[in-house]
């Protein structure tokens, strides 16, 4: 959610580009150097695998043993394995704490998450933020959720997995979003934590609507006071200060004219028939870009507002949205929103910076006659950007995919990056040589 104007056409020049390149025909040495860094990667998780077996088999001895001894305080049993794991391997007990914990979900919990990390199909990360949250979730939706958590942790690098895996989670338990979050509502608060160098954090605990737009309308404003010629303050900096104004003045007063009135924009996604009230929309549920999941009367709200919000409405069974055309090089606003909808992030592997931040990269360059149109078109953050012009990556859209984008490395290895959601491919009859955009 921001209201900050980013960069929307490719400020890199194309001086490398090479049009006979063709990353199909090369081929690595084998192994050559990314080969044998996997290799050890393969190595570290089977090798976490066979740790954590012996982790839970050493803890279930010490109880067994305890068992047969008559002892009955398991609590100090627990304890003293855990003492004896941070001493043989030299790491605090907080830590042996987290291994026997994990170990012993792996081993009698989540066995298919065992052998997958054991197989080296996810690394011990992905093993630990999957139980972590699966952990957290309604025993009765566990194992309906375990099989596709899996699957993201399988297909998607950590930082990816983990924003997917929270969205799945909240996609399951949307049914109950509405109560929960009015329950949590009742739970608002604001809190003042003493620091030192007689500073203070302020800490509000609210919805995150609302949270985000305050966010984002300060650091609106303190972008249009960083650009002043004499200003010296860090972007942080200001956007304390601008709080601390509006908080307690409230007003502002203090800023330049430009930078008042400064209002956040968001992006609400909601099937159109959940939206218009239908019956039988059955468990859909709205969300908020940055946000996730929110309830449908919110969504409503907010959709039902001034102007600011875009409103996507989705197909109600494919979740599609409608095309936008445009024949000119910069895409047109409506073009733009719905790139940085449809990717929500930027478009590297692994990369979660939102696309509200990045620039809007044409895939085939302008003058090397690409066109501006959706099939054309993707988001990417600046540092991937540069990358992408100057690193000897290449990149390409891959056709009819809805929005994929193929990375190639300097050393021939494929990563392929799925949009967040999907548009529709219109190819017009009869005309099957030029971009249906």
């Amino acid at each position: 959610m921001s209201s900050t104007a980013y960069l929307d056409h490719d400020p890199y020049p194309d001086d490398d580009f090479d049009p006979s390149y063709d990353a199909d025909s090369w081929v690595a040495p084998v192994p050559d150097a990314v080969d044998l860094v996997v290799e050890t990667q393969v190595m570290l998780s089977v090798f976490a695998a066979q740790q954590l077996v012996r982790v839970h088999a050493m803890r279930s001895q010490a109880l067994l043993a305890a068992e047969r001894h008559g002892h009955q305080l398991t609590h100090v049993i627990e304890r003293s394995v855990r003492l004896e794991l941070a001493c043989a391997l030299a790491i605090t007990e907080a830590s042996a704490a987290h291994l026997l914990v994990l170990a012993e979900a792996l081993v009698r919990r989540y066995p298919t998450v065992l052998d997958a990390l054991g197989e080296a199909r996810i690394t011990q990360r992905h093993a630990e933020l999957l139980v972590d949250a699966i952990d957290q979730v309604e025993p009765d939706l566990i194992a309906g959720l375990l099989p596709a958590a899996l699957a993201l942790a399988e297909s998607l690098p950590v930082g990816k997995f983990r924003v997917r895996l929270r969205r799945l989670i909240d996609s399951a338990r949307a049914v109950s979003l509405a109560e929960r979050h009015e329950q949590a509502v009742q739970a608002r608060r604001a809190a003042v934590e003493s620091d030192a160098d007689a500073m203070a954090w302020l800490h509000l605990y609210m919805p995150a609507v609302e949270a985000h737009a305050i966010y984002a309308r300060a650091t609106a404003i303190a972008k249009v006071l960083a650009a002043e010629p004499d200003e010296t303050r860090t972007l942080d900096q200001l956007r304390a200060d601008v709080l601390a104004d509006l908080l307690i003045d409230g007003d502002t007063a203090n800023v330049p004219p430009e930078a008042r009135g400064i209002r956040p924009t968001a992006v609400v996604t909601v099937p159109a028939l959940v939206l218009l009230g239908a019956e039988g929309t059955g468990d859909a549920f709205a969300s908020v870009e940055g946000v996730g999941p929110i309830p449908l009367e919110r969504a409503r709200e907010l959709c039902g507002a001034a102007d600011g919000w875009m409103r996507v409405l989705t197909h109600p069974e494919t979740g599609m949205v409608l095309s936008v055309g445009r024949d000119q090089y910069r895409p047109p606003a409506a073009l733009r929103r719905l790139v940085r909808w449809r990717a929500e992030t930027c478009m590297a592997p692994g990369c979660n910076i939102p696309a509200t931040r990045c620039q809007i990269d044409h895939n085939i360059a302008w003058e090397r006659g690409g066109h501006t149109c959706v099939e054309n078109l993707c988001p990417f953050c600046q540092g991937h950007h540069t990358v992408k012009h100057h690193g000897r990556w290449h990149i390409e859209q891959v056709p009819d995919s809805g929005g994929a984008i193929l990375w190639t490395s300097p050393t021939g290895r494929h990563y392929r990056v799925e949009p967040e959601r999907r548009v529709p491919v219109f190819i017009p009859a009869g005309d099957q040589g030029t971009p249906p955009f």
